[in-house]
C-alpha cells in the first residue's frame, strides 16, 4: 500500500513537470523564462525519480517498457557524453553557461524525462489526465499571451519585454506552440468523448490559437498546422465512412469534421497569402517578426566543416557558436549580421547534430526512424482495433514538436514536451502490447543487493546533481541583476556573487566589463585622483585583466573571450600602461584566428597597431578588414584618420568620401568630410578613444 502512495506522488510530480513546462516562469527575478523551465525540469524530475525509487524499495519490483525507441534515446545520451568528454572544452559541452539546451546534461535530463514518462504514465487513464492537463495549460498560455499583446506593460511579470515577450521563449516558438495547441484541441474534439459544452470551449480556444499564430505570422506554423489538420480531417472522414458502411452508429453517418476542415482552409489561406493576409493582424497589433537564424543549407555547411576536422564525435555538444565563428560563409559579411555570433543553426535538431559528429547523426537518425516506424505501426493498429486514441494523440503531438524542432530552434519547453510525449507514447504502446520487462528482486538475495544498490546510487546521484544545479541556478539571478544595475558599486558586488557561485566565460567577461567601466570612470577624473582613487584605479585594472584572462582560460576556443581581453589591454594602453597595446594586438590576433572572416577583429588589430605607433601594420590590417567587408565604414574612417595623421589630406578625404557614399545621410560623416576639406587652423591630436570604433 505504501508503494502505491509513493507511485502516486511520483506521477503527480511528473504530471506537474509536463503540464507546467509551457507556463512556468519566475516573475520579477531577472531569470530568463527558459532558464526557469530548466529549474522546473531538474527539481521536479529529481523528486519524481526519488519517490519512484522509494516505491521500488517497498514493493521490490521494477517494471519498464521493452522498447527499442527508449534504447535509441539512451544511445543519444551516450554519444553526447562521449563527445563532451573528448571535447577540447568539456566544461562547455557538459553543462555550458546555464544548462544550455545543446549541452550533455540537458539532453540527459530530456532522456530521463522520456524514460520516466514511459514508466510512470503507461496507462490510458494517466495518459488522459496528462492530455487534458496539457489542454488546460495550453489554454492558459493562449489567454495570457493574447492579453499580454494588448497590455504588455501590465503583464510583463518583470521578465517580459514588449509585446513579443512571452513565457515560451522566442516569438516564433510562441507561434509554433499556438499551432501545437490548435492541433491538441482538434485531437480532443475529434477523437475523445467530451460534452457539448466542452467542445464549444475547445473550439473557442482553437480560434484563440489561430489568432495567436496569425499574430506571430511564422510560415512554418501554417505548414505544420495545415498538414496536421488535413490528416485529422481525412482520418476522421475515413472512420466515419467506415462506420456508416457498418451501420453501427447513426450519428457517425451524419458527422462531418467541420472544425478540422476550417483549420485546413485557414492554414492554406495564411500560407498562400502570407504577404497580404498574414500581415493584417501583425500590422494591427504593431508587432513584427524580426528573428534571424542561419539557413538550413548554411547549417549543413558548418556541419560538413566540423566533420572534416572531427568526423567521429565532432567538436563537442554546445559549441555551435565556435563552429560558426570558424566556418561561417564569407557572404555573411554582406549582411547586417556580419558581427553576430550565432549559437544555433536553422533548427534545434540540426544544431545538436552539427557538433557531435557522425555518431551523433546516426544516433538521432536511429531514434527518429524508430519513432516514426513505431508510431505508424501503433496508429494503424489503433485504426484496426478502434481503441487507444491516447497513443495516437501523443504520437501525433510529439511528431509535430520534433518536426518543429528540426526546422526551428524551439528552445526548452517545446523540446522537452516532445520527449515527454514520446515517452508516454512508448509506455502506452508497450503496455497495450504486453511488452514490458519486470524485475522482482526481494525474493533473491543477489538480485536484491545489486538492485537496491543501483536504486541507492540513482537516488544519491540525482540529489547531488540537483544540489549542484541549484547552486549554479542561483548565480543566474545575480547575473541578471548585474546587467540591470545602474550603479558601479552594486554591479561589482552582484557580479562577484555570480562568479563565486559559478565561474564561466560569460560571467567572467561581464566581470571584466564591470571593472572596465569602473576604470574608465576613475580615469575621467584625470589629475583630481586622490591616493585612494589611484589605488582603486590600479585594482580595477588588475581585476579587469584578471577577469578577461580567466574567461580565456575557461574557454580558449571562444573568440569573444580574446576580444574582451584585447579591449581591456587597449584601455590599459590608453592609460599609459607599458606594452599594453602589444598585448591587445596579440589578443585580437588570437580572436581573429578563431573567427577569421570577422572584419571587426581585423580593424581592432589595426587600431591596436596604430596606437602602438606601428602605422604600416595598422594600414595593412585596416585594408584587410575592407577586403572582408568593402562597405565597412569604421575601417574606412580608420584609414582616413591614419592618412590624416600622416599629413596626406587628399587620401584622408578619399576614404572619408568612400565612407559617406555608404551612408550618405549620416550627419557625423558629412561633418567629418567637411572638416577634412576645410580644416580648422589648429586641431588636437586624435585620442585612443575617438579613433577606435570599439570604444
Amino acid at each position: 500500500m505504501r508503494s502505491d502512495i509513493f507511485d502516486k506522488i511520483s506521477f503527480i510530480l511528473l504530471f506537474l513537470v509536463i503540464i507546467l513546462l509551457p507556463v512556468f516562469c519566475l516573475p520579477f527575478t531577472k531569470i530568463p523564462v527558459e532558464t526557469s523551465k530548466g529549474f522546473l525540469l531538474v527539481l521536479g524530475l529529481t523528486v519524481s525519480v526519488v519517490t519512484w525509487a522509494i516505491a521500488r524499495f517497498l514493493d521490490g519490483k521494477i517494471v519498464f517498457p521493452k522498447s527499442w525507441l527508449l534504447v535509441s534515446g539512451f544511445s543519444i545520451s551516450l554519444v553526447f557524453l562521449l563527445s563532451a568528454i573528448f571535447s577540447e572544452i568539456p566544461q562547455v559541452s557538459l553543462f555550458g553557461i546555464m544548462f544550455d539546451t545543446p549541452s550533455f546534461w540537458f539532453i540527459f535530463f530530456a532522456f530521463v524525462l522520456m524514460l520516466f514518462s514511459s514508466i510512470v504514465i503507461k496507462t490510458s487513464k494517466r495518459a488522459k489526465i496528462v492530455l487534458f492537463g496539457t489542454v488546460l495549460s495550453s489554454a492558459f498560455v493562449l489567454v495570457f499571451q493574447i492579453f499580454h499583446l494588448f497590455m504588455p506593460s501590465v503583464l510583463s511579470l518583470g521578465i517580459l519585454s514588449g509585446k513579443t515577450g512571452n513565457i515560451l521563449g522566442s516569438w516564433n516558438t510562441l507561434g509554433l506552440f499556438a499551432g501545437f495547441s490548435s492541433l491538441l484541441f482538434l485531437l480532443v474534439v475529434e477523437f475523445f468523448p467530451i460534452s457539448r459544452l466542452g467542445k464549444i470551449f475547445l473550439n473557442i480556444f482553437i480560434a484563440f490559437s489561430i489568432f495567436l499564430a496569425a499574430a506571430v505570422n511564422f510560415q512554418l506554423v501554417w505548414i505544420l498546422l495545415g498538414i496536421s489538420s488535413l490528416i485529422i480531417f481525412v482520418y476522421k472522414v475515413s472512420i466515419t465512412l467506415e462506420n456508416s458502411k457498418k451501420e453501427e452508429d447513426e450519428k457517425n453517418k451524419k458527422y462531418f469534421p467541420l472544425v478540422s476542415f476550417i483549420v485546413v482552409i485557414i492554414s492554406l489561406l495564411f500560407f498562400l497569402s502570407a504577404g497580404f493576409v498574414g500581415n493584417i493582424i501583425p500590422n494591427y497589433l504593431k508587432v513584427s517578426n524580426s528573428e534571424v537564424n542561419p539557413s538550413l543549407g548554411t547549417t549543413f555547411s558548418i556541419t560538413k566543416q566540423v566533420f572534416i576536422k572531427d568526423p567521429l564525435l565532432g567538436i563537442g555538444p554546445n559549441r555551435f557558436g565556435e563552429a560558426w565563428a570558424m566556418y561561417k560563409p564569407a557572404i555573411i559579411n554582406n549582411t547586417q549580421f556580419w558581427n553576430v555570433s550565432f549559437n544555433s543553426g536553422s533548427g534545434l535538431l540540426p544544431s545538436l547534430t552539427a557538433t557531435t559528429g557522425m555518431l551523433g547523426i546516426l544516433a538521432w537518425l536511429l531514434f527518429l526512424v524508430l519513432f516514426l516506424f513505431t508510431g505508424a505501426k501503433s496508429v494503424f493498429s489503433s485504426v484496426k482495433n478502434g481503441v487507444n486514441w491516447e497513443t495516437m494523440s501523443f504520437f501525433v503531438l510529439s511528431l509535430y514538436l520534433f518536426v518543429s524542432s528540426f526546422f526551428y530552434f524551439t528552445g526548452v519547453a517545446v523540446f522537452l514536451l516532445a520527449f515527454a510525449f514520446t515517452g508516454i507514447f512508448a509506455g502506452l504502446s508497450a503496455s497495450s502490447s504486453g511488452k514490458e520487462v519486470i524485475i522482482s528482486f526481494l525474493d533473491n538475495h543477489k538480485k536484491s543487493f545489486f538492485s537496491i544498490l543501483a536504486l541507492i546510487i540513482l537516488v544519491i546521484s540525482f540529489i547531488a546533481i540537483s544540489f549542484k544545479y541549484v547552486e549554479r541556478f542561483i548565480s543566474v539571478s545575480y547575473f541578471g541583476k548585474t546587467l540591470a544595475a545602474t550603479e558601479e558599486s552594486t554591479a561589482e558586488i552582484l557580479i562577484n556573487k555570480a562568479v563565486s557561485l559559478y565561474s564561466n566565460d560569460l560571467y567572467l567577461r561581464t566581470y571584466a566589463q564591470v571593472y572596465l567601466v569602473k576604470l574608465n570612470s576613475l580615469a575621467t577624473k584625470g589629475g583630481a585622483l586622490s591616493d585612494k582613487d589611484k589605488v582603486d584605479l590600479q585594482t580595477s585594472l588588475n581585476q579587469a585583466v584578471n577577469g578577461a584572462q580567466m574567461a580565456v582560460a575557461y574557454n580558449p576556443q571562444n573568440y569573444l573571450n580574446f576580444e574582451s581581453l584585447g579591449l581591456v589591454y587597449q584601455t590599459a594602453g590608453s592609460l599609459g600602461v607599458k606594452n599594453a597595446y602589444t598585448e591587445a594586438f596579440t589578443a585580437y590576433q588570437t580572436a581573429s584566428a578563431l573567427n577569421p572572416l570577422n572584419p571587426g577583429l581585423k580593424l581592432a588589430m589595426a587600431n591596436a597597431s596604430f596606437f602602438d605607433g606601428k602605422i604600416k601594420e595598422a594600414k595593412d590590417y585596416a585594408k584587410g578588414a575592407l577586403e572582408l567587408k568593402p562597405d565597412y565604414i569604421d575601417a574606412l574612417l580608420t584609414l582616413s584618420q591614419i592618412a590624416k595623421d600622416e599629413g596626406n589630406n587628399n587620401e584622408a578625404i578619399a576614404y572619408g568620401e568612400a565612407a559617406l557614399s555608404v551612408s550618405p545621410s549620416d550627419k557625423n560623416l558629412i561633418n567629418y568630410v567637411n572638416s577634412l576639406k576645410n580644416p580648422a587652423p589648429a586641431k588636437e591630436p586624435a585620442s585612443d578613444k575617438s579613433n577606435n570604433p570599439k570604444n
